[in-house]
């Protein structure tokens, strides 16, 4: 069955697969990006089923007039896949302030723009779905990663509690947490490296930034197949809350649970002693 599906950041990367494997199985795809006309091009020209729109995930605005777009051009919206966002890699005490704040506008605060867009539609219709891509680094923090892990933890914790929001109308949420995949995630477009330096942090930041360079293009994971599955998912009448994609990610994923569960033992003689006594005097 043919849907309606919104696409953030489909001018590169898994977006792109996202929007081409859409088209090709038949769906209406609104294919957004900060540059649509690189988006159109990518795509293959005007078809009928598609339609290109401009948006820049950290201006309201332009959710709201990519919203309105969809709309007057299909009649509603059925997805929408929250893919764009970008990596500020490095430790944490090289990462200035205003990176900082800038990987939360992108991959925090971007994705919420569009869905505080895309919401009033989909409570109308009584249904929809709201598919995130956030990254296994949003389930496991790592060294290098301070600025992505925080920003990515965060986009879980949202939409974790968003699924609570909006059940009630019929819409289903899913967080997508893909391990590594071969996008251009990892090159200069998309992935940018610490502006401060640090002379205690020197011989370990080199190696780190010289490392995610040679990985690029090497990664393990198919993107176009990611596409296809994360497509499959918005097919399925009772999609999963989270999607681990590659076994890189449900290998980190058991990994982080297993130690989750230790630690909860180990917190709990201590941890279960922490009740208020109301007979105390």
């Amino acid at each position: 069955m043919s849907k309606v599906i919104l696409v953030t950041g489909a001018g590169r990367g898994l977006g792109k697969d996202i929007a081409l494997e859409a088209l090709a199985a038949g769906h209406q795809v609104v294919a957004t990006g900060r540059r649509p006309e690189q988006v159109e091009t990518i795509l293959g020209g005007s078809q009928d089923n598609l339609l290109v729109t401009k948006l820049d995930v950290t201006r309201p605005e332009d959710g709201e007039a990519a919203v309105r777009a969809a709309i007057d051009r299909f009649g509603h919206i059925d997805v929408l896949i929250n893919n764009a966002g970008n990596l500020f890699t490095g430790y944490f005490e090289e990462i200035s302030p205003a990176q900082m704040r800038q990987q939360f506008e992108t991959n925090l605060f971007g994705p919420m723009n569009v869905t505080r867009a895309v919401l009033p539609v989909l409570r109308k219709q009584r249904a929809g779905h709201i598919i995130t891509i956030t990254s296994t680094a949003g389930l496991v923090g790592t060294e290098f990663t301070s600025a992505y892990a925080a920003s990515k933890f965060a986009e879980e914790g949202w939409m974790e509690s968003l699924h609570h929001d909006v059940a009630p109308y019929n819409i289903h949420t899913t967080a997508v947490e893909p391990g590594y995949f071969r996008t251009e995630f990892l090159g200069d477009g998309s992935t940018n490296w610490p502006e401060l330096a640090i002379d205690d942090y020197a011989p370990r930041t080199a190696p780190r930034i010289e490392g995610m360079k040679s990985m690029n293009g090497q990664q393990p994971g198919d993107p176009t197949k990611l596409a296809r599955a994360v497509l499959t998912i918005a097919h399925q009448d009772k999609p999963p809350r989270r999607f681990i994609a590659g076994a890189d990610a449900i290998g980190a994923v058991e990994a982080k649970a297993k130690e989750l569960l230790a630690q909860a033992e180990a917190s709990r003689e201590l941890g279960d002693s922490l009740a208020y006594d109301d007979a105390r005097t």
